[in-house]
């Protein structure tokens, strides 16, 4: 018995490839499977470029929306490469946030793709790899689910096409690839879920085989994004759980091999990420939950029937008061696309596959709401199911938000289901005028729909050049010895250029602080800079004053400390971010003046450090 078979699909059995004629007419040619799969693909590629097109046309910019994040994965990519070539510690680096460095578990260290994108970033820099990536992610999520899909679900490729495409393109998908590839690099899903289902097929020894195959999915994934691991098992468990209610009769023929196999996937996944998770749960650097804003963050209620700004219909001031940034509109379906899910739903209500997939997603938007429900931009006072789980370990790890993104691949799959009845019910029409209507009626009413969240591309801008001192290496003059560069102002999410720079590096230029998860106060809850040092406060007030203050004794003995504890060999202040004051002010803590070397000002503090 098939996976499809035994998931009872709503779709027919794929028309099969036409035999080769001798014909080399297109349509003869169209007809062969190969073919069209091939234009499947090549969609999905003009697609991803499409929403990347601006970081293509002009290299040396950015994405606008998250210059931060963009500029932390690029440092991420070079980490690989340095893993690569060096032999680096892949769950450590002291290369940010000297002296105590950066649990790369704990922040996202995609190794599963930075490593093998080592040569990519080794050729052409980190920041052209960062684009590889982001591009790379959509196209090769589309054409998972699409392969998944048409194989292994509804085996029909228009109806595979259409859901595989929302599942790589959909608003919440081309949100989060305002900086954030890892979420959207998602191409281990399907197989996650055709996988697992897979462990219910009886047979000599297949559930040790469908059990190791799983296993080695999971650890490839959690090098990816644990946090949509994470997700994707929770719904596996909710729709199994539901699965087998419905069919409980069923569940004395698999139940068996079932079990093995998940036990297998448990034991493989474990081998291998026991020692990764260790690291990431207590090794150096390791937090106890997110920052408390970011546990608050949930889907508005309202925004689920709203247009996301990356949308063809959408509207940026409207998305701003639904979503806390432009990288986590998740929730915005638009209400036509709402309608049509709940229709599809109520249509194919007698399917199990159906119901338990539709469940999943309520499950889901329910979880995405976070700890108290918003309606419209404003507090409700209703809280929500989110609430008690909050201050749970682990889950406290999760944004709530991205629950609304697990959302995406729900709606994909009843697309999915829904065409593919629509198929089903045209080949079965008893006059030719109701199975074109069924068809193309099916397929216009779907393209209505899915027009107003079609993608726009990306918002790029252009960022600052990498200065001479970090370009030509003088920067290595400083840190012989290990010690690092502190760059005023300090790195953080709105000023990440020396993040960037760093990765031009290879990571080689250490760097005081930096924009990371790192743990704060004596619970160690994360945060996303180092505390506070003196300086850093002296600093933050010229920043915001745009004045310098008069400077005592005891204010320069903290500064050297400061320098002494950040291992520091040169503070530099780059000619940009109200540089003319931030150089009066760090000459004022120093009490020299600087030099201009490679388009910065240079202090040498290895005298002041020893």
């Amino acid at each position: 018995m098939s996976v499809d078979e035994s998931v009872e699909t709503v779709s027919v059995p794929p028309a099969s490839s036409a035999t080769p004629s001798s014909s080399d007419s297109p349509l003869s040619l169209w007809r062969r499977g190969w073919v069209r799969d091939l234009g499947v693909v090549s969609s999905f590629v003009l697609v991803a470029f499409w929403v990347t097109a601006r970081i293509w046309l002009n290299p040396s910019w950015g994405l606008a929306a998250n210059r931060g994040d963009q500029a932390f994965f690029e440092w991420m990519l070079a980490h690989g490469a340095r893993v690569v070539t060096a032999g680096a510690n892949p769950f450590f680096s002291y290369q940010m946030n000297a002296p105590d460095g950066i649990n790369l578990m704990a922040n996202t260290s995609v190794l599963a793709v930075s490593i093998p994108l080592a040569p990519v970033t080794l050729l052409f820099g980190p920041h052209i790899a960062f684009n590889v990536f982001l591009t790379g992610a959509l196209i090769l999520t589309a054409t998972s689910w699409y392969f998944v899909l048409s194989r292994h679900i509804v085996r029909q490729r228009l109806a595979a096409w259409v859901g595989a495409s929302f599942c790589a393109f959909a608003p919440g998908m081309v949100s989060q690839a305002n900086g954030h590839p890892n979420i959207v690099a998602q191409f281990l899903v399907p197989i996650l879920i055709w996988r697992t289902l897979e462990l219910r097929r009886a047979g000599r020894g297949r559930w040790l085989r469908n059990g190791v195959l799983l296993g080695l999915v999971v650890v490839w994934q959690a090098f990816v994004n644990l946090e949509i691991l994470f997700m994707t098992a929770v719904g596996l468990g909710i729709f199994t759980l539901v699965l087998a209610v419905a069919r409980w009769r069923e569940v004395r023929g698999w139940w068996r091999p079932f079990t093995a196999g998940l036990a297998t996937a448990a034991v493989v996944a474990a081998i291998f990420l026991v020692y990764p998770i260790y690291w990431q749960m207590f090794g150096p650097q390791s937090y106890s939950g997110l920052p408390m804003e970011i546990r608050h963050y949930g889907a508005d209620l309202g925004s689920y029937v709203a247009f996301s700004r990356e949308s063809l219909a959408g509207d940026v001031e409207t998305a701003r008061g639904l979503a806390q940034n432009s990288a986590e509109e998740n929730s915005f379906f638009g209400w036509p696309l709402v309608v049509l899910v709940l229709a599809i739903v109520v249509w194919l209500r007698r399917n199990a596959v159906v119901v338990g997939v539709f469940l999943v997603g309520l499950i889901f938007a329910a979880f995405s709401l976070g700890p108290e429900v918003r309606l419209n931009g404003e507090p409700t006072g209703v809280p929500s199911v989110w609430k008690i789980f909050t201050e749970v370990p682990v889950l406290s790890s999760a944004v709530p938000t991205r629950w609304a993104l697990a959302v995406t691949p729900v709606v994909g799959l009843l697309l999915a289901f829904g065409v593919a009845a629509a198929m089903d019910r045209a080949k079965r029409a008893d006059t030719r005028g109701r199975a074109l209507a069924y068809r193309y009626g099916s397929l216009a009413l779907v393209a209505l729909v899915l027009l107003p969240v079609a993608p726009t591309a990306l918002p790029a801008t252009r960022l600052a050049n990498t200065p001479a001192f970090v370009s030509q290496g003088l920067w290595k003059e400083y840190t012989a010895g290990g010690r690092s560069i502190l760059f005023v102002p300090t790195p953080t999410s709105s000023t990440s250029d020396p993040i960037r720079w760093a990765a031009a590096t290879r990571t080689d230029m250490k760097l005081a602080r930096g924009y990371l998860l790192t743990p704060v106060g004596p619970d160690r809850v994360a945060d996303f800079a180092p505390e506070f040092r003196a300086t850093n406060y002296f600093l933050r007030h010229v920043q915001r004053t745009g004045r310098v203050p008069e400077v005592d004794e005891a204010t320069r003995r903290n500064v050297v400390d400061d320098l002494r504890y950040w291992q520091a060999g040169a503070v530099v202040v780059p000619p940009r971010w109200n540089a003319e004051v931030n150089k009066e002010a760090v000459t004022a803590l120093l009490g020299f003046e600087p030099e201009r070397a490679g388009g910065v000002w240079v202090w040498d503090v290895r005298r002041l450090t020893g």
